[in-house]
């Protein structure tokens, strides 16, 4: 849909991730001048207006809130006023639930326009000292162990350099997890409290950084990392390549159960996706597995 200029604006306002010393001029006019602004958390965000001496006035807008602001905020849009979004830290959009409101508001026709501010992704990749002119954001990973599991798999075979956040008591268990899929030796860099007063960039492989954040010290603060991509990427297999093989482990005597474990193992992919092809042969074997 084409952006009506008859309606009102949101303005996605990135804010600092830390240091007050990076919220720029634009950011500051455009928060003053809005009809209003929508907060993750108006507390948080109050204390950053009052520090700039803003008076506008402040609606909640979380993840545990919005399918009932988003018809809110869009109609208040559509009514002609401006709204300014923000998060805690950083450029809305990102690991939170600004994207769908931006999208909403351009089915409506509403124009979306972004006020660039910082970004742990960008600040930590700046000063990691590692290839990233192309790397892959991953954000928080999934907190169940199956589900973490399966997303770091797929970036097992990843060339680009790999960005995380993680929050302090689940930095040693995703360190770990990592270690398990991509190696001990793969050079990471920590950032933690990005752009405060104790900012820190921890530097060295995966295995060290288990190793100094299990007897050295506590992590403490919130952590962005950055992982050096893989030195070559995993093999792509077709499904037609897949099926050829089983057909030719079958024919050597294999059951479907045996030929897809087998051909799991050599490949790395998951069992249950190789036998979903296993099944589909006109093969007289139809064990389970």
């Amino acid at each position: 849909m084409e952006i009506d200029s008859k309606l009102g604006t949101l303005y996605i306002v990135g804010t600092p991730i830390g240091n007050l010393e990076d919220m720029t001029f634009r950011a500051v006019r455009i928060l003053q001048e809005v009809d209003a602004i929508a907060a993750e958390d108006t507390r948080h965000t109050g204390k950053l207006l009052h520090h700039f001496q803003i008076k506008t006035r402040q609606i909640s807008y979380h993840e545990h809130n919005r399918q009932q602001r988003i018809p809110e905020l869009v109609n208040r849009l559509a009514q002609g006023e401006a709204i300014a979004l923000v998060t805690d830290a950083g450029m809305p959009g990102i690991s939170d639930p600004g994207y769908e409101l931006v999208k909403a508001c351009l089915e409506q026709g509403i124009g979306v326009v972004p006020i660039p501010g910082p970004t742990a992704c960008i600040t930590a990749i700046s000063a990691a000292g590692l290839p990233a002119s192309r790397f892959t954001f991953e954000g928080f990973l999934p907190v169940k162990g199956k589900e973490r599991i399966q997303q770091l798999q797929g970036l097992k075979g990843e060339m680009r350099a790999m960005v995380f956040y993680e929050a302090p008591h689940r930095l040693l268990k995703t360190l770990r997890d990592l270690e398990k899929i991509l190696g001990g030796d793969r050079a990471l860099v920590l950032g933690r409290e990005l752009t405060k007063l104790h900012e820190e960039f921890w530097r060295g492989t995966i295995a060290e950084a288990i190793a100094h954040y299990s007897d050295h010290c506590q992590p403490k603060g919130e952590f962005t990392l950055v992982i050096n991509g893989g030195d070559c990427a995993t093999p792509v297999f077709s499904e037609e390549t897949l099926k050829a093989a089983l057909q030719k482990a079958i024919a050597q005597g294999l059951t479907r159960s045996e030929a897809t474990r087998q051909l799991a193992q050599e490949t790395e992919l998951p069992r249950r996706q190789i036998y979903q092809l296993a099944i589909g042969l006109d093969q007289p074997n139809a064990e389970d597995l």
